[in-house]
């Protein structure tokens, strides 16, 4: 069961010898929502919710279509290990796919490969940036989030000229994640703002001291025309989940993902799920 306690986010583990640091941001729907709001989100039409458990009866109190999940985990040995092996899963799968395309141009046939698996020319339309700043883990979550929605709702939740729209227009998804995160971390406004929302009253939790070590880490997890894909900037990119339409995002991220990152960690609560639902006054 997911923990309803709003716990902060992890420092990026990148070798970068002199990165920046952030506070880290709660996991905390109100927060979030005055967040999104400030950084050009209308919140009148899709916000935060915390979503309490994995079972049908928290997922039926959610209003749908929801357009995306951020999880937060505990960064711990088991799921440390999971990322390196997942890592070398999806490099032979890449491999794999590339040696059979080379034997499809040579004429002779091959296996369709895995159909979870990411193709190239399918990560032009995700947008995914790494993660450079050390516990810039929420923002990234939530950039995550908003950047993939349907373009519909971007044009009429997006503000324009705010800094959401700037931003998106400035680093669309074809640009390299690095190159995003270049930009990110050169941006005085987006720094500026995550301070102010690490200070926010809503907070449950004391924004402690900037070098503190902080063991949770945000992802968020969507639906790119119709393939389940978790976004972790700490990863080497996009990790698809199989099939999910719409309507069913939300219970597709929570048994495919969330509840996968549960059972390596039975002991562990830690965990909060939040999901980017539509406003009641909508």
């Amino acid at each position: 069961m997911a923990s309803t306690s709003s716990s902060n986010t992890s420092s990026n583990s990148s070798s970068n010898d002199k990165k920046k640091r952030w506070f880290p941001l709660e996991s905390n729907p109100t927060l979030m929502n005055n967040y999104i709001s400030k950084l050009g989100f209308d919140t009148s039409f899709y916000q935060f919710v915390d979503v309490f458990s994995t079972d049908d009866w928290a997922l039926d109190m959610i209003p749908q279509p929801c357009m995306a999940v951020i999880m937060l985990y505990p960064i711990t040995k088991v799921q440390e290990d999971w990322r390196r092996e997942e890592q070398e899963q999806l490099l032979l799968l890449e491999k794999e796919r590339e040696e059979n395309a080379c034997k499809e141009r040579g004429g002779s046939t091959s296996s369709e490969g895995n159909d979870t698996h990411v193709k190239k020319d399918e990560l032009q339309e995700i947008w995914y940036i790494k993660q450079r700043i050390g516990n810039a883990c929420g923002t990234i979550g939530i950039l995550h989030a908003l950047a993939n929605i349907p373009n519909a709702l971007k044009s009429a939740a997006i503000t324009p000229q705010s800094w959401l729209s700037t931003f998106f227009d400035t680093c669309p998804a074809a640009l390299p994640p690095i190159t995003k995160a270049e930009i990110l971390e050169s941006n005085n406004q987006i720094e500026s703002m995550h301070d102010e929302a690490t200070s926010d009253t809503n907070n449950q939790t004391s924004r402690g001291n900037i070098e503190d070590k902080v063991e949770t880490h945000f992802v968020s997890i969507v639906n790119i025309n119709g393939t389940l894909v978790e976004l972790d900037g700490r990863k080497d990119g996009p990790i698809p989940h199989g099939p999910t339409t719409e309507m069913s995002l939300l219970k597709d991220a929570c048994q495919k993902v969330v509840k996968k990152f549960m059972e390596r960690d039975p002991n562990e609560v830690r965990f909060t799920i939040l999901a980017l639902a539509p406003s009641q006054s909508a």
